[in-house]
């Protein structure tokens, strides 16, 4: 990736950016996006793109960062340099419980005793980096030191795996499945899985992966009922999806939601509570709860 579009944004709009660009995901070639602040109350977006931007990609991006309207965009070619090792310098190790997620750029530099996974920032959501991935990776740490046991688990809206990488991690003996709506984001799934050393399979220590919305395809909906559940997706979707994703979770079992803004926290669970969940615990991080509720045995 050669050119890259920058343009102003507020904290909200970045953090918004972090768990959404769905927005992007029908360009053919999307671009990475990257936010960092400057002062206070300034921040910036950054586009990375294979050639330079077009009019299109231009107004889509405008329309993802509404305080920025009126703001010319800064376009510029890069030098031949591996941009994607320099921009992810700035991005620190995450240590969220026992995990410690990092980018290539950090390779190497996790503490005695972490659980170390490597996510290369690309062309998924889900480097850790969101408060509502980092919420995620810490109720499954708690889930694991309460003594919570999971033989069969799904990351439903999986984005780059890294939550379906940890559960088998905590769990290497279960049966894991992570899926997503996007293609791209399957694909980019199994390359981390690659990176990571979880093995790709449908027997017990091995991650499936599935493209589908939700739980809407027959190998998803064969494997359930599930120990433990996990969607990292959004408040509207979520809501929507809790009569399916509370029929496939088995009684004893556990599910995590998030990507929701605290906002919207009550809304997402009183969906769950109506197919007879209950609340376990709740992980917040800023504005960005992360729900865990369980099923009666």
């Amino acid at each position: 990736m050669t050119w890259k579009l920058t343009l102003p944004c507020t904290k909200a709009e970045a953090e918004q950016l972090g768990s959404d660009i769905s927005p992007l995901a029908l360009m053919d070639e999307p671009p990475t996006l990257m936010t960092s602040e400057e002062t206070e109350e300034s921040w910036r977006l950054d586009a990375y793109f294979e050639a330079k931007p077009g009019k299109g990609e231009v107004a889509a991006l405008q329309a993802l960062v509404p305080s920025a309207a009126g703001a010319k965009p800064v376009i510029e070619q890069l030098p031949e340099e591996d941009w994607v090792t320099l921009s992810q310098q700035g991005l620190e190790p995450i240590h969220a419980g026992r995990f410690f997620v990092h980018t290539p750029a950090h390779r190497g530099s996790a503490p005695e005793g972490a659980v170390a996974l490597e996510i290369d920032a690309g062309r998924a959501f889900g480097t850790g980096q969101h408060e509502t991935t980092t919420g995620c990776l810490i109720a499954l740490d708690r889930l694991k030191r309460e003594g919570f046991i999971a033989r069969n688990l799904v990351d439903v809206g999986t984005g780059t795996g890294l939550l379906a990488f940890a559960g088998l991690r905590l769990w290497p003996g279960a049966r894991a499945t992570a899926s997503d709506i996007d293609p791209v984001a399957v694909e980019v799934t199994r390359e981390n899985a690659a990176i990571n050393a979880v093995r790709l399979g449908r027997v017990p220590g091995a991650l499936d992966t599935v493209t589908a919305p939700g739980l809407n395809h027959p190998r998803l909906k064969a494997r359930a009922p599930y120990d433990l559940i996990i969607a990292n997706i959004l408040a509207g979707p979520l809501v929507g999806l809790a009569p399916s994703l509370a029929k496939a979770l088995a009684p004893g079992g556990r599910i995590i939601l998030a990507g929701l803004l605290t906002s919207q926290a009550a809304r997402v669970e009183a969906a769950y509570r109506r197919e007879g969940l209950r609340s376990r615990f709740t992980i917040t991080r800023g504005d960005w709860p992360t729900l865990v509720l369980r099923r009666p045995r």
